[in-house]
This record gives C-alpha cells, sequence and structure tokens, in this order.
C-alpha cells in the first residue's frame, strides 16, 4: 500500500525562520557559498553569520559547499569545510574546532518514518574538535564523531565513533587508532 506523500507530515517544520528569510538565503548560497567562481572563503563565513551561523575565526570554506540552513550550524576556530560538501541541516550541526571536513561529505541530520507516514524525523550531528571526516562520506543524523577520530574515505557513519578511532570499512567500525598513546595531541600546543 503506497503512502500518499502529500499528506506526510514535516513540510517546513525545520526551517525555523519565515519563509522570506529562507527563500533569501537560498538565493545567497548560490551566489556565495555554491558559487566556484566565488574564491574568497571570507565572504562565505561572513555570509554564513549574517544568517545566524556561529563561524569561529580562521576558519576555512572552500567553493561549492552546501548549507540548508546555517542558523541550525556551529563551526569552531580553525576548521576546514571542503569543496562540495553538503550540509543538509534540518537540525543542529556542530563542527568543533580544528575539525577538516573533506571534500564531497555529505552530513544530514534529516530521516522520514519510514514505516508509517513518512514524516520528517531529525537529529543533531556533533563532529568534536580534531576529527577528520574524509572525502565523500555520509553523517547521518543522531552521530557523534568522537575528538581525534578520523572517519575513513566513503564511510556511512551513524552513531557513536569512539575519541582517537580510524572509522571505516566494509562494515563501518573501528579499524584503528589514529593517533599512537604517547602522541596524542593536546590543546596545549
Amino acid at each position: 500500500m503506497p503512502i500518499d506523500l502529500s499528506q506526510a507530515p514535516g513540510e517546513r517544520m525545520a526551517w525555523d525562520r519565515p519563509k522570506s528569510v529562507v527563500y533569501l538565503w537560498a538565493i545567497v548560497e548560490i551566489l556565495i557559498l555554491t558559487n566556484a567562481w566565488q574564491p574568497s572563503s571570507r565572504l562565505r563565513v561572513a555570509a554564513l553569520r549574517r544568517f545566524g551561523a556561529s563561524v569561529g575565526s580562521k576558519v576555512i570554506i572552500r567553493p561549492r559547499t552546501r548549507i540548508r540552513f546555517p542558523w541550525k550550524l556551529a563551526v569552531g576556530d580553525n576548521s576546514w569545510i571542503g569543496e562540495g560538501v553538503w550540509i543538509h541541516n534540518q537540525d543542529q550541526v556542530e563542527i568543533g574546532a580544528n575539525v577538516a571536513v573533506s571534500q564531497e561529505t555529505f552530513i544530514t541530520t534529516g530521516s522520514h518514518a519510514h514505516r508509517t507516514d513518512m514524516a520528517l524525523i531529525t537529529s543533531p550531528v556533533v563532529i568534536a574538535d580534531g576529527a577528520w571526516v574524509t572525502s565523500r562520506c555520509i553523517v547521518l543524523g543522531g552521530t557523534r564523531i568522537g575528538e581525534s577520530a578520523l572517519v575513513a574515505p566513503g564511510t556511512v557513519v551513524k552513531g557513536r565513533v569512539p575519541p582517537n578511532t580510524i572509522w571505516g570499512g566494509p562494515s563501518a567500525g573501528p579499524i584503528g587508532e589514529r593517533f599512537p598513546p604517547a602522541s596524542m595531541p593536546t590543546g596545549d600546543a
């Protein structure tokens, strides 16, 4: 029995802003964030802040980035958001300090009730300080990536990634330590 998608709850429920702000952001996103010919990371950061994102100092945001709702985004100091990253944040996304999110990664906080009425379900994503989400990963809602963890290329992540863990492989689980205990970075540097 098919679900009547015209009746699915959740339309615009995640916006948290008036329609005019959401539409204005869509224009700014196209002209400034996703525009590959616009080389200035500073301009992208300024646009995000103007629309309510919390963005730390010395953050680099590369061209072709997409961010659905900047008012639901926090990025810590010295972090890098790679080219073509898509943050579909219908819920809060928190990216810590000194985090690298590499090219073409997709972060999404939303899904749907699969067996009932296709209602929108959201849950936040947290990427802790020093983590590295490598290229073409998919990070699903409810995920928490621990401090200094590394997510291997092409990994789908849901749930908790322990600190200092290399996470990936066919079963998307722990495959090693990122830093040996004696070389673990500290905040004192």
